[in-house]
């Protein structure tokens, strides 16, 4: 789940101008020490886990209806992406994500600006680590094992196809905001993408390493057995590339008779 955002604060608390330019996957911070957008990557990351493992664990104690419980799972996870976004994008652009921040790397690693290689080696672990932790925490909220390797196998073919699908969707739902200066709509937008995603996607859209893994220490509704996670994490690589391939395409900036982009 993916797995990856502006607020626009109002004028009079924030003093900054509505209209204000808003960090997010894409333009992440500067100013910001990099301790903080690290915090806020472990901390976001492990939010959204215990969100996606905790709601699916509670879906299926009070439903044994498979439609009900992904429903459950999928409106919890709307909700709670969308205030981590809101809440955390500010301070780190609310990646959450590998496939988001390794995106933004590459389309920045020319500029100077967004994320650099410092800052990726410090955002993955942070992730990673945080994944873990939610998961950890989700199965200790409901007195489950704390760690108790998933058994749910993903390792069919179609589902794999669903994740490149559903990581692809989604790099390309935050790089185009980027390009058409449309981030402050990220909160709602990506929220509401993998919500849609849940359900159009074979594999129930993870589109996020991190999540992938941590999903792996929880043998509930949410989880993933070991196995299936190295497949899930390659295709979800391969989405992201496909993703960027397609930013590029459908977003592709034009050129004046002068030849010079145009404005």
């Amino acid at each position: 789940m993916s797995v990856t955002e502006p607020v626009v604060a109002p004028a009079a608390a924030s003093g900054i101008a509505a209209d204000a330019p808003q960090p997010a996957p894409g333009a992440t911070p500067p100013p910001t020490p990099l301790i903080a957008r690290a915090a806020a990557e472990l901390v976001g990351t492990a939010a959204l886990v215990a969100v996606v493992v905790g709601s699916g664990i509670q879906a299926t104690e009070l439903s044994q209806d498979v439609g009900l419980q992904l429903l459950a799972n999928s409106l919890a996870t709307v909700f709670g992406l969308g205030v981590l976004i809101a809440l955390l994008g500010p301070v780190s652009g609310a990646h959450f994500n590998p496939a988001v921040t390794l995106a933004e790397w590459w389309t920045a690693r020319r500029s100077g600006s967004g994320v650099t290689a410092r800052d990726l080696a410090v955002y993955l672990p942070s992730q990673i680590v945080g994944a873990i932790a939610g998961a950890i925490l989700a199965d200790a909220m409901f007195g489950e094992p704390l760690v108790k390797w998933s058994t749910h196998d993903r390792s069919a073919g179609n589902l794999l196809l669903g994740e490149v699908v559903a990581t692809a969707g989604l790099i390309l739902l935050i790089f185009g905001l980027a390009r058409t200066d449309r981030l402050r709509f990220a909160p709602v937008a990506v929220a509401s993408y993998i919500g849609a995603a849940y359900w159009f996607t074979s594999s129930t859209s993870f589109a996020n390493p991190a999540v992938t893994i941590g999903r792996a220490f929880t043998d509930t509704f949410a989880g993933i057995a070991p196995a299936s996670v190295p497949a899930f994490v390659g295709v979800q690589l391969v989405g992201a590339v496909v993703g960027l391939a397609l930013v590029a395409v459908i977003f592709m900036r034009g050129s004046s008779d002068s030849g010079q982009p145009s404005a």
